[in-house]
């Protein structure tokens, strides 16, 4: 890992992350090919993917628009793209363009795209508007721009309440207020998406319930258990709070009483005039 990529990702980009993401991606995968359909993404098109990481999402969307279609897939990370670009190889698909950079430096032509994608990317980041310009200014005339991102991430909540998984989640939360990212970024979307000259056409909440046992309650133990230590790391908890919540986590999943309340995430979907 860089140390250029060591402070952009929070969570690393090492092979436990990277299988994280991979089940987060099934997990998640309804939601996400739910919202392609709305926005409309579509065989022939060109899609850009913001912030693609590995390219879990990238590969699907690769094979939605299909040979005659594109997509051009970027992030910062090199480990992160040469594991996309080595499945793309390895499953034969060549519609996929990636390009390593920030998305904050994003600078595509005008006009060149007919959609954009960006899941839990623009949370992270202190120059969020500048990506939304970005891609406004990519975008053909009706293109979109579908975002999914987390709105109030201290609503998640486990039933029946526990002080020590609220105390996880508000660190969390501080996590990203300290590296100039927002937890509660979907608030701010809208405006942003007006100020850079996209008509805001949808605003769709997403919130799950899982309990102990599902593969939806493996998502926030596989989160957990990578970012509990960086969240140590950072000062925001202590080891005493790592063992105490790992001790409390193991409880809760064998108990069948229990559930999960996800943070809330909304899909927001921007059309280009």
């Amino acid at each position: 890992m860089t140390a250029h990529e060591e402070r952009e990702y929070v969570l690393g980009t090492n092979d436990e992350e990277l299988q994280r993401l991979g089940f987060q991606h099934r997990v998640w995968g309804e939601q996400a090919f739910a919202l392609w359909e709305r926005a409309g993404f579509a065989p022939d098109q060109t899609i850009l993917d913001v912030g693609c990481g590995p390219g879990f999402a990238t590969l699907d969307l690769a094979r939605l628009v299909g040979t005659t279609g594109r997509i051009i897939a970027v992030d910062h990370s090199a480990r992160f793209l040469a594991h996309l670009n080595g499945q793309l190889s390895a499953q034969g698909i060549t519609n996929v363009e990636t390009r390593m950079l920030s998305v904050e430096q994003l600078d595509l032509p005008r006009a060149s795209v007919d959609g954009g994608f960006a899941r839990w990317v623009l949370c992270y980041l202190a120059e969020a508007e500048s990506v939304v310009a970005a891609v406004s200014k990519a975008l053909r005339s009706g293109g979109v721009f579908a975002v999914q991102d987390y709105f109030h991430y201290r609503a998640a909540t486990l039933a029946p309440k526990s002080a020590i998984f609220d105390k996880v989640v508000e660190a969390v939360h501080e996590s990203l207020r300290v590296r100039g990212g927002d937890s509660d970024f979907a608030a701010r979307l809208p405006g942003m998406m007006q100020r850079c000259g996209l008509r805001v056409r949808e605003i769709h909440p997403i919130l799950r319930v899982a309990r102990p046992g599902s593969a939806l309650w493996n998502w926030p133990t596989t989160f957990f258990r990578n970012y509990i230590p960086v969240l140590v790391e950072m000062g925001l908890l202590t080891t005493g709070d790592q063992e105490e919540f790992h001790a409390e986590w193991s409880r809760r999943s064998a108990d069948p009483a229990t559930f999960f309340c996800t943070p809330p995430v909304f899909d927001i979907i921007g059309v280009k005039p």
